[in-house]
């Protein structure tokens, strides 16, 4: 496993260098597959807050799925640490899924969990007087919200129900957007509570 380390707005010692990658050896017994990881160490130049003025940003590529990890402290050897902790921790919880799908436990089929309907909620009634619109870049937002900071596109490859939750525990997320390899429709599968997950799908007409 190769270990890459780059700076910004400080430098890191050959000690530092070392230390790192000692740290690091112990992604391995978690995703053997490990070729190589990216620390980025970035040091603000007047933190508003000294206990977060150092961030390390991990990135560990594989043979599989992309793993980021990110933590800022007071110093880079606290922060490694904390970021060094998420990223086991992703890594733990994706090792979990993927006994399960070896047959430890069989995940329900994404056709079954959306043939249980949840009880319809009441929508509130609303006061058209009182609807405001304005423009947010491209969209329409009614009232105070919601005010989209950020937009993202990624490229999607159909994929089955398993494979998009071992994606979203690799990237440490809640949640995942995913087109369905099955019903070929945009789906979202999200974490409920433990190991209970939940199935969104969008039915295109």
């Amino acid at each position: 496993m190769d270990v890459v380390v780059s700076a910004r707005h400080c430098e890191v010692t050959d000690r530092f260098r070392e230390h790192v990658e000692d740290k690091l050896g112990r992604l391995e017994k978690h995703d053997h597959r490990i070729i190589r990881v990216d620390v980025t160490v970035d040091k603000e130049p007047r933190p508003r807050d000294p206990e977060r003025a150092v961030r390390v940003e991990l990135t560990a590529r594989s043979k599989g799925p992309i793993v980021r990890a990110e933590a800022a402290a007071e110093d880079k050897m606290a922060a490694l640490d904390l970021a060094l902790d998420k990223m086991a921790s992703q890594m733990r919880r994706a090792a979990d899924r993927r006994k399960v799908h070896r047959g430890h436990a069989t995940p329900e089929s994404l056709r079954s969990a959306m043939a249980r309907s949840l009880p319809a909620e009441q929508a509130g009634e609303v006061d058209e007087d009182a609807v405001v619109e304005r423009k947010v870049g491209p969209m329409t937002v009614t009232g105070d919200g919601p005010l989209v900071v950020r937009e993202k596109t990624h490229p999607a490859s159909p994929m089955t129900l398993d494979q998009a939750l071992y994606e979203m525990e690799l990237v440490g997320h809640d949640f995942y957007l995913f087109v369905d390899k099955e019903s070929e429709q945009p789906s979202v599968v999200y974490r409920r509570r433990g190991y209970d997950y939940g199935v969104i799908a969008l039915q295109l007409s």
